[in-house]
């Protein structure tokens, strides 16, 4: 049985597909060895929809059943343009682990059980890609009492623990969260709150770019403390763990309607990059995080970003991933083929602990090639 397997990643950022293909154990080894990574950014007209999709809208079964489509599409490209980058068949390939698009987050709400919804047609993918698929991760963690998320703590776990001292990992997407690992084997993970997205949103509103590059706009503004403070006065970050979130509160509209009318655009992007800093900053403040912070993701890329963790967790060494081995942009990929090797070996995905789980589960559904 093959030892390869490919993750496919799609954030609440919305840049793009991130893929990698991976070994389970490496060959040197660690835990994991990436062989190869791609990334591609979505076709604008895919983007446009699947952000329109995380509010209410008409026609919506409709437009997110061909959204489905074009995301498997589009993962089903990338995962071929991988394989011949790396010199690989798709029939070497054990299994494929595909995150899909998220569009609405609501654990526990409405009947108790609430929903979260990942678009992507895992039998397209099957189908398009030639390899079994492991899709539809977080269901089965939210069918038994917990979040959904994070699901990438047991992967951070498995790579970057370490019995000699606790570690923090960060990844900031478009949502920002959080795994505690201990030197006695205990995790902890959860979302803190806005990474990216309110960031990604203002830039392109305002200056027609997909992202602030280093935070250049952020640092040539200033934050505003008292938008800060009423943006961080938000009864999410109160919230005790198990915790998760996305674009259903952290959106367009929760940030427009607290903005005061006479804000300079740059000052407005200082403070949302502050609110990011800050959020994660309250959630170490207090935690048993060792020495390091290791960040992943796409804030990783942020200088301006880093910085201002770095002086806001003083007792810290913020660092890339990429100083532990693991490039930022490949991590959270990585993590959902590690989690489709989970799937095909019958061993739980989640942590109870983090979600809120009733139990150990295995994550996942199959589409076989």
């Amino acid at each position: 049985m093959s030892d390869l397997f490919i993750g496919l990643m799609s954030g609440t950022s919305l840049d793009g597909v991130d893929a990698v293909l991976a070994r389970f154990p490496g060959r040197d080894g660690t835990p994991a060895e990436v062989l190869g990574h791609r990334h591609q950014p979505f076709e604008d007209f895919l983007r446009e929809e699947l952000l329109a999709l995380n509010s209410p809208g008409a026609n919506e079964a409709h437009r997110c059943a061909l959204a489905a489509n074009g995301v498997a599409r589009a993962y089903a490209q990338l995962s071929h343009e991988l394989l011949r980058e790396t010199g690989h068949q798709p029939s070497e390939v054990r299994a494929l682990g595909a995150h899909g698009q998220t569009i609405r987050h609501r654990p526990g709400e409405f009947d108790g059980s609430g929903y979260t919804l990942q678009l992507l047609n895992g039998a397209l993918l099957a189908e398009l890609s030639g390899i079994d698929v492991i899709c539809d991760l977080r269901s089965r963690d939210l069918a038994a009492g917990g979040q959904g998320a994070p699901l990438v703590p047991a992967f951070h776990r498995a790579l970057f623990g370490r019995a000699d001292a606790d570690v923090a990992v960060l990844n900031i997407g478009g949502i920002s969260n959080i795994s505690l690992l201990g030197r006695d084997g205990a995790t902890l993970g959860y979302d803190c709150g806005p990474g990216n997205c309110l960031m990604d949103f203002w830039v392109a509103r305002h200056r027609g770019l997909p992202y602030d590059a280093d935070g250049a706009w952020a640092a040539s503004g200033r934050a505003l403390p008292t938008l800060l403070q009423t943006l961080l006065a938000e009864p999410f970050f109160a919230l005790p763990a198990p915790r998760s979130t996305g674009r259903d509160l952290f959106n367009p509209d929760w940030l427009l309607r607290q903005l005061p009318a006479d804000a300079r655009p740059e000052d407005v992007q200082a403070t949302l990059l502050e609110l990011t800093a800050a959020s994660i900053a309250d959630c170490l403040r207090d935690a048993a995080a060792g020495s390091e912070l290791l960040v992943c993701g796409g804030g990783a890329l942020n200088g301006r970003l880093m910085a201002r963790l770095q002086t806001r967790l003083p007792a810290l060494t913020v660092l890339s991933s990429a100083a532990r081995g693991l490039p930022p942009m490949q991590v959270e990929a990585a993590a959902f083929a590690w989690l489709a090797q989970r799937f095909v070996r019958r061993e739980p995905g989640n942590l109870p602990r983090v979600t809120g789980a009733a139990g150990p589960r295995l994550l996942g559904a199959l589409h076989p090639a």
